[in-house]
């Protein structure tokens, strides 16, 4: 009864706005710092031709499997890691972080070594184009040294926002994309008296700028003197039992990311057999793409924290009332930047240095992106959402089998069987994105994805679940 006179008095707008800004903008600052790493290269690099445009960009898209390689991982140690901090389980912080640690180094030790070593099979298999494999072999023979730093710095990044220190990430990420914005300055185009490198000078710079992460957050724990990052022994303290339960309860995310990863990776190599001009209007969407992403992950991570939160405090009403209203914020918000994306497309595709036919093949794809991102970020809310009130299963199964049996056949068939336009190829890649969003929402108003792991949650189910049938 108290439940319900409480939900009478009316939603709280400007506290869930409020909550909501205080953790989507941290996070959305700090993916747009880890994406604009590709941004400073992309745009850099635009000066040597789309050639080098379009190398870069598919060196780019190695690096996004390698991300979808080891991002489940991420997402279990973080689970994992601010529980255990919840329970001041200083043990079970370190032996989560050393879990996570090395099964993300792993991912990095096979990714630097296929770039290190067989770059001219990664480029093969992502395009046909001689020219464009050659200057792709030069960056990765040298980029994939970055990888292991990269990943090492993420899996660091990752324990500190865990237990609430999540300053020390942001201000790395700010050094690392300043080192990465002023060596690309000097060794691409050999200022400072340095020889001109071009994209090998990118490279170059990109593993400085890892470096100088990972170098400051290991200076920065011992500065605030950080106890958890430095506790070698007590990380691979491992037990049986405890392993099989986070690589349970990881699983789900890994073989969501793995499987997306390779059905975009599938995407990718047909989409690399377009003409050089398309390569390199791609190679500059996908660097824009990255950034919007990036931005609008914060309302997922506003989304775990807001609905997740109050799924496992046995607050279920108030955590349906909150999914139902944060995916229609994000999908308004991602409307509004749309809208001004396509105002500025134009300046976009010219600030990449695109001309004639790749300035013209650019300007559609955003055009596109800018509507289809709409439908695209509120699925992508809406999954994540899902995934925080314990339904982790309902938007992957989702998300993969529409990629396999409507996206990849439809691009496959219509790019390497029919020779289509990118003009028709390229919005086939989003064809699931409205059928997914209708299901995904029938789904979210059932309120059947509120599935509490807690006790809390657990002794207040029934009840929920009683007056949502009668709703219903």
């Amino acid at each position: 009864m108290f439940e319900e006179n409480r939900l009478r008095r009316g939603f709280d707008w400007a506290s869930f706005i409020k909550n909501v800004a205080l953790i989507a903008v941290p996070v959305a600052l700090q993916n747009l710092l880890t994406s604009t790493g590709t941004m400073v290269d992309t745009m850099m690099i635009s000066r040597l031709g789309e050639t080098a445009v379009g190398a870069v960009g598919l060196c780019a898209q190695y690096a996004n499997l390698m991300v979808a390689g080891f991002w489940g991982f991420v997402g279990g140690g973080l689970l994992f890691i601010s529980q255990y901090w919840g329970a001041q389980d200083e043990e079970g912080v370190c032996r989560s972080y050393g879990l996570m640690l090395t099964c993300i180094m792993i991912v990095a030790a096979i990714f630097s070594t296929f770039a290190l070593f067989f770059p001219h099979l990664i480029m093969r298999l992502y395009t046909d184009k001689v020219a464009i494999q050659e200057i792709g072999i030069q960056y990765l023979k040298i980029v994939g040294f970055a990888y292991p730093l990269q990943l090492f710095s993420i899996s660091a990044s990752t324990l500190l926002r865990g237990t609430e220190k999540v300053r020390l990430p942001l201000y790395a990420s700010i050094a690392s994309v300043l080192t990465n914005l002023f060596l690309n300055w000097v060794l691409i185009y050999g200022n400072l008296g340095c020889p001109a490198l071009g994209v090998r000078g990118a490279a170059i710079a990109t593993v400085c700028a890892a470096a100088m992460n990972l170098i400051l957050v290991f200076v920065g724990c011992i500065f605030i003197r950080y106890p958890y990052i430095f506790r070698i022994r007590d990380h691979f303290r491992w037990v049986g039992p405890k392993v099989k339960l986070f690589l349970k309860r990881s699983f789900p995310i890994i073989m969501n990311e793995v499987f997306i990863g390779i059905g975009n990776m599938v995407i990718n190599v047909v989409l690399g057999r377009q003409s050089q001009p398309t390569i390199a209007a791609l190679a500059v969407f996908r660097t824009l793409e990255g950034l919007i992403i990036g931005f609008f992950s914060g309302f997922s991570s506003a989304a775990s924290v807001l609905v997740g939160k109050d799924v496992g405090a046995g607050r279920l009403d108030d955590a349906y009332e909150k999914a139902k209203r944060l995916i229609p914020l994000c999908v308004l918000t991602i409307a509004v930047a749309g809208v001004f994306i396509n105002i500025f497309k134009s300046n976009i595709a010219h600030a990449m240095s695109l001309k004639d036919e790749a300035f013209d093949i650019a300007c559609y794809i955003i055009m596109v992106f800018s509507i289809v991102a709409v439908i695209r970020m509120g699925n992508w809310c809406t999954n994540d959402t899902f995934r925080s009130s314990g339904d982790a299963v309902t938007g992957t199964v989702l998300e993969i089998v529409f990629m396999y049996l409507m996206v990849i056949p439809a691009v496959c068939i219509a790019g390497l069987k029919f020779r289509v336009s990118i003009y028709i190829l390229f919005p086939l890649v989003y064809c699931d994105e409205i059928v997914r969003f209708v299901i995904m929402q029938i789904h979210l108003y059932s309120g059947k994805f509120i599935r509490p792991v807690t006790t809390q949650g657990l002794e207040m189910l029934d009840d929920f679940r009683k007056r949502r049938s009668k709703k219903s």
